[in-house]
């Protein structure tokens, strides 16, 4: 059966409509924008909804399947689907890309998830809250261009959760802190101003700092296994192993995300510059545009921290993030230059070969 797809173009639908297959996976109108009728019908767009090792899980109107490993996508992509070379599909430009290094010693990026709306950076009200960790997050959020909201879990077992909040607050003032349990329907409640139909939001933190939990508790179900922390440190064991979307009943698309014990930022300097906006202003007001912020005269930066106006373990974080981004940036940037010369080496090998037989 031939589709008509006329609906999911820009300016093609009533004011007022029943949401379209499309519409509940969260089409809008910058990929809409992007392609023409007559593709639409040849190459239905789908969404990818989970990714396996054996393959995309892909879905869209009236589609359900996995496609084999071959277009470069991660979940929450749009493709444009080639039933006939499923490899071929094209990949939609994304609206925002979550990626890091790859862990180990690798030098490749691992992208996360795309097409996110809302990033919500999760970590538990005891001893798993670390500050430097939800800087991280944050920076990888914003880099992304993605909203993000720091939400403080387990607050129903803390004594005070003030100190939690106000630490948590402390990292950028652009990004909400919420604090709740996980449990019941307090997370739908807290949570309803960013979970509105059609839009895609992630959890990313941590394992055991309640993910899962707090995506059953949007989902209304216990679809999702969860585990509890270990009590000698309040560290978490991996319960999610697959990132995959679900959707709630009121239309928003959720991602729960396995645990990250490693996030090594790569490409992040924009993304790390909003979340230090306060050094970086800092540093802008240096006596010399080359300041390294050391023992130079007339630093902004150090006379802050001298006069208390600037906490040294959160420049000493700042510091700590650039570096690791610049290395991490210039390895990258070195694998693919050396990537691409080696492609070069080989074609003018295959170009000479051709040329000695003719």
């Amino acid at each position: 059966m031939v589709r008509d797809y006329s609906a999911f173009l820009p300016g093609a639908a009533p004011a007022r409509r029943e949401p379209t297959a499309l519409d509940r996976l969260g089409w809008g109108p910058a990929f809409a924008r992007q392609i023409e009728a007559e593709a639409l019908t040849a190459t239905p767009p789908v969404r990818v909804v989970a990714v396996h090792r054996s393959g995309l899980q892909v879905a869209g109107d009236g589609i359900d399947e996995t496609i084999p490993p071959g277009p470069e996508a991660t979940v929450g992509d749009w493709l444009l689907y080639d039933r006939a070379r499923p490899r071929s599909s094209r990949v939609l430009e994304r609206k925002s890309l979550i990626k890091r290094r790859a862990p180990g010693t690798s030098r490749e990026v691992q992208l996360i998830a795309a097409n996110i709306d809302t990033v919500f950076v999760v970590t538990s009200c005891n001893a798993d809250f670390n500050v430097a960790r939800l800087e991280r997050y944050v920076a990888l959020a914003f880099e992304a261009g993605i909203e993000p909201v720091i939400v403080l879990t387990k607050a129903d077992l803390a004594e005070d959760t003030a100190p939690y909040v106000d630490a948590a607050q402390a990292v950028s003032d652009r990004v909400p802190v919420v604090a709740l349990d996980a449990r019941g329907a307090e997370p739908a409640e807290a949570l309803a101003d960013w979970c509105k139909s059609g839009r895609t939001v992630a959890f990313l933190g941590s394992s055991g700092v309640g993910k899962s939990t707090l995506t059953n508790a949007l989902l209304g179900t216990q679809a999702i296994a969860t585990q509890g922390i270990r009590e000698d440190d309040a560290k978490g064991r991996h319960t999610t192993t697959a990132r995959e979307l679900h959707i709630t009943p009121g239309g928003c698309l959720v991602l729960d995300t396995p645990g990250m014990r490693e996030l090594q930022l790569t490409d992040a300097a924009t993304g790390i510059a909003d979340v230090f906006e306060d050094i970086e202003a800092l540093a802008a007001s240096c006596r010399f545009t080359d300041c390294r912020h050391e023992t130079e005269p007339g630093c902004a930066i150090l006379a802050a921290t001298e006069d208390g106006s600037l906490d040294p373990a959160r420049l000493a974080r700042w510091r700590k993030l650039q570096a690791e981004d610049a290395f991490n940036s210039a390895s990258l940037a070195d694998r693919r230059e050396k990537d691409r010369a080696f492609g070069k080496l080989v074609r003018s090998a295959v170009q000479a070969k051709s040329d000695r037989k003719r």
